[in-house]
């Protein structure tokens, strides 16, 4: 069982570990040591044992809270999969009609009827102009 050597607080501490278990070891101690840190940088130097309580219980106030944010987010999640199922199995929705107005044939011929007679106008223009 390997021995690891962390400082807490600016204290060293040797704590056994499984094997392969030292770099979750060393994050531990790293979060431990800057929550002592900070105690000992607002209260000053205290017993060892009461620095690692406070510490720890400093580290337990913020699990805590993170575990709060997650249940949280985990509700928010299971409802959102929820409208999402439920958006899923709902029916879908009715093909919409779309209707497009259609011109009158009588437009329509009324429009072919100028269209024939401006052609008519501009090619007798046309004549006259090359008699000229």
């Amino acid at each position: 069982m390997p021995e690891i050597k962390v400082a807490i607080g600016g204290r060293e501490f040797e704590v056994s570990c499984q094997e392969g278990e030292e770099h979750y070891l060393r994050s531990a101690a790293g979060l431990l040591d800057a929550e002592a840190s900070t105690l000992n940088s607002q209260i000053g130097r205290m017993p060892e044992a009461r620095m690692l309580l406070m510490a720890g219980l400093m580290l337990a106030d913020k699990t805590a809270g993170v575990e709060e944010q997650l249940r949280a987010l985990e509700q928010k999640l299971g409802a959102q999969e929820a409208l999402l199922e439920e958006m899923r199995n709902a029916p879908k929705p009715e093909p919409t009609t779309v209707e497009v107005p259609v011109i009158p044939a009588s437009v329509s011929d009324s429009m072919a009827e100028i269209a024939a007679r401006t052609e008519a106008l501009a090619a007798a223009i046309e004549e006259r102009a090359s008699v000229a």
